[in-house]
This record gives C-alpha cells, structure tokens and sequence, in this order.
C-alpha cells in the first residue's frame, strides 16, 4: 500500500529523533569507558619510554595505573621553563595535538618525571612529549632523557596513519632503539637533537646525534627529526635548567 507524503516525513522524522536519542545515550554511556581508555593508552605510551613493551604488556590495566601513579611525577611548563600551577591544569590533561597549530610560546608543555617507585625525590628520567607531521597524517611520542638532560634513554613513537611496512616501522621497538644512548646536545652546548638518517644498515654507533633510517619511509624520517627537533627544543629552557641545576649540586 502507497503511504502519504505526509506519512512519509512524519515517519522519517520520528525515526530519526528516535535514533538521535539511542546515539546520544550510547555517547553518555561510553563516554566515561572511552575516556578511561585513552587514558590508559597515554600512560602505557609514557612509560614506553623507560620501561620495555614486554613490561607493559604483561600488565593489567590496573597495574598499569599503579605502576605510573607509584613511579611517574609530573607538571607543566611554559616555553620559558618556568612552572604553570594556575588553572589546575595537569599534565595528564594537557592535549599537544590540540595545541599544535598554536605559536609555540602560547603552549603549555608537559613533563613527566620517572622516579624510583614511591620516592619523587630520586628521579630517574624526563619524559617529554613530541607531536609532528609524516608521510600522511600526524605521529608524535615521548622521549626520555636520563638525569644528564643530554642522553636518550628510550623513546616511544606511533602514528596515525603512516604506511604499513615502511613509514609505519616507526612504531617498532628495534627503530626506536636505535636512539637509545644518543646525544641531544654537541660538544659545544649547542642542542642538535638527534637525526634519523636516510637509507638503511649503516652503522652510527659512532655518530652521537645520528641514527640508522627505514628504506623507502624518507618523509617521514623527516617528520620525526623535525618533531624531536622541534619540542626539544621548545623545552630547551626547562632542560637546560635542570642540567644546571644539577650541576651546581655536583650530580
């Protein structure tokens, strides 16, 4: 049976209100569990950058959340170095994508502190957050930088949607080895980050501020020098700080 225009767009309109409110209950009711998700993400990729996947891995998300509420401090700097305390903003909260388009001394820069279990005071690493462009789509990470403020301990990268077998290798844990041990400033104090150089299966072991690169992932190659470039140096003024500091205590 033919029905009416009228039944029509009346049917088509309840239908859809009706649809509206199952989405948007669905969105309520996930929202928190998403949330809880990402959050836990962020950490594992936090402590990618000193502690091995093999460890992450083999942990529940409760000790997971234990690990890093016992072994991670943290706080927000601004370009300067200098501490960012008003607005109760957090480290864990702060978005570097979201603020990626923003003038570099307009950010807030999170810092996050590895240390010995239950002891904030006995500091073992700075975890600082990276964010760029590759081949298609953004990538970004976290570098770990030992108590000298000049050598990597470990870095974790990921991507959003770099090319499965070459861009994407990023994301493996013998890629991102090859930084540990390197150098972010030269002899002379200068920062000169580190580079991942182009082609693949030369030896750096001798080259302080260089790695072996992924053959055909050129771009982004790229990308992760510009983005480990970039953000150490935005926290330049806050890892510089902490070098003195630490020299004037004869560490």
């Amino acid at each position: 049976m033919q029905q009416s225009n009228t039944y029509i767009i009346v049917y088509s309109g309840v239908l859809t209100i009706i649809l509206g409110f199952l989405l948007s209950g669905s969105a309520q009711f996930l929202g928190p569990w998403q949330a809880e998700s990402i959050a836990l993400d962020k950490k594992k990729q936090i402590l990618g950058a000193v502690i091995s996947a093999e460890e992450i891995g083999a942990m529940t998300p409760e000790q997971v959340n234990a690990f890093y509420s016992n072994n991670i401090a943290s706080s927000v700097v601004d370009i300067n170095g200098k501490e960012v305390t008003e607005g109760g903003v957090t480290a864990e909260n702060v978005e570097i994508a979201k603020l990626y388009k923003k003038p570099a001394e307009e950010r807030l820069y999170p810092v996050f502190i590895y240390h010995e279990e239950g002891n904030p005071d006995a500091v073992k690493s700075y975890i600082f957050p990276l964010y760029g462009a590759g081949l298609w789509d953004a990538i970004w990470g976290y570098v770990a930088l030992n108590t000298d403020m000049n050598t990597i301990g470990g870095i974790t990268l990921a991507h959003a949607g770099e090319t499965p077998g070459l861009g994407a290798r990023i994301t493996e844990p013998g890629v991102q080895a090859r930084y540990v041990g390197k150098k972010i400033f030269d002899e002379n104090g200068e920062l000169v980050a580190v580079a991942m150089k182009k082609g693949e299966g030369k030896d750096y072991s001798s080259k302080p501020h260089e790695v072996d690169g992924m053959s055909g992932a050129t771009i982004t190659a790229n990308g992760v020098n510009n983005m480990l470039s970039s953000y150490l140096g935005h926290y330049s003024a806050y890892i510089k700080s902490k070098s003195s500091a630490q020299a004037v205590a004869g560490l």
